[in-house]
C-alpha cells in the first residue's frame, strides 16, 4: 500500500513539473503574439506600398467618422465595419486586394478593441514622418511595434 502511494505521489510531482514546463497559457499567448507580429508587418507594408504607388497616405475613408493617420496612435477600423467613428479607415488597401488581401484583426478582439477596431494602432512619427504600427493587446510582456 505504501509503495502504491509513493508511486502515485511521484507521478503527480512529475506531471506537475511537465505542466509547468509546457506552460500552455504562455505558449498560446506567444502564438497569438506571433500572429500580431505578422499582422503589424502586413499593415505597415500595405500602407507603405500604397504610399509609394500614390505618393500619399490613405486619405480619410468614406465610412462615417473615420479619421486620417496623424501623430496620435489611433486604432484601425475593420474592413467590415459600417462606421469608423474615431478610427483610421484603411479599407482602400483591401478593396482591390492590391495592397492587402485580408483584414488584419487581433486574435483576441473584440476584447480591449474598439467595437469596429482591429486591435492595431497606426500613427505617423512627427519627427521623421515614419509610419508606426503597434499591436494593442500584447501578451507575456511583449512589445509588437514596427516603424517604417
Amino acid at each position: 500500500m505504501l509503495e502504491v502511494l509513493l508511486v502515485v505521489s511521484i507521478i503527480a510531482i512529475l506531471a506537475g513539473i511537465v505542466i509547468i514546463a509546457i506552460n500552455p497559457g504562455k505558449n498560446t499567448g506567444d502564438s497569438r503574439n506571433a500572429q500580431r507580429g505578422v499582422d503589424v508587418n502586413t499593415i505597415i507594408n500595405a500602407v507603405y506600398q500604397y504610399n509609394i504607388d500614390t505618393g500619399s497616405l490613405p486619405a480619410v475613408g468614406a465610412r462615417a467618422g473615420a479619421v486620417a493617420i496623424t501623430s496620435t496612435p489611433t486604432e484601425i477600423c475593420t474592413a467590415s465595419a459600417v462606421a469608423c467613428t474615431g478610427l483610421v479607415d484603411l479599407a482602400v488597401l483591401t478593396t482591390t486586394g492590391k495592397y492587402a488581401v485580408f483584414d488584419a484583426q487581433d486574435p483576441r478582439c473584440p476584447t480591449n478593441c474598439n467595437a469596429n477596431g482591429t486591435g492595431y494602432n497606426i500613427s505617423k512619427d512627427p519627427t521623421n514622418s515614419r509610419l508606426v504600427v503597434t499591436a494593442i493587446n500584447i501578451e507575456n510582456s511583449k512589445t509588437i511595434t514596427i516603424t517604417k
